[in-house]
C-alpha cells in the first residue's frame, strides 16, 4: 500500500507539492528552495519571526468551528518526537525571552546615556548649527 509519513514537515511537504507541478523544472526548483523542519533549528532561531494576518484561525475560522493541527495527526498517525519537540521548543523561548530582555535593557541604557549626554553636549552643538 502507499507509505504516509508521520513527521509533520514531511506531511506539509507532500500537502504542498500536491499543490506544485514539481514534474517541471520551475517547480522542482521550486520545492528544492522549499525548507520545513519540526521546531526550531540553530540558524534560524535567531531571525525575527513574521506572523501573516491573513492565515491567522481567529479571522479565517468562524466562532465554533472545530479544528486540528499537524503536530496533533502526526502524533496520532505515529510520531514519537512530539514530547522531544515541545521540550526543545520550551528551552529555546526561555533563551530568546532572556535575550529581549537584555536587549530592552540595553536600549534603555543607550538612552539614558543620550539624554544625559544631550546636556552636557548642548553648548558645542549650538555652536555647531
Amino acid at each position: 500500500g502507499p507509505f504516509h509519513h508521520r513527521a509533520p514537515s514531511r506531511i506539509l511537504f507532500k500537502a504542498i507539492r500536491g499543490m506544485v507541478p514539481h514534474k517541471t523544472a520551475r517547480g522542482a526548483a521550486a520545492l528544492e528552495r522549499l525548507k520545513l523542519f519540526e521546531g526550531m533549528p540553530p540558524p534560524y532561531d535567531r531571525k525575527k519571526k513574521m506572523v501573516i494576518p491573513a492565515a491567522l484561525r481567529v479571522l479565517r475560522l468562524k466562532p465554533g468551528r472545530k479544528y486540528c493541527t499537524i503536530k496533533r495527526i502526526s502524533h496520532e498517525v505515529g510520531w514519537n518526537h512530539q514530547e522531544t519537540v515541545d521540550k526543545l521548543e520550551a528551552k529555546r523561548k526561555v533563551k530568546n525571552q532572556a535575550y529581549h530582555e537584555r536587549k530592552v535593557a540595553a536600549h534603555k541604557r543607550r538612552a539614558a546615556a543620550a539624554t544625559s549626554a544631550a546636556q552636557a553636549l548642548a553648548p558645542i552643538n549650538q555652536r555647531l548649527e
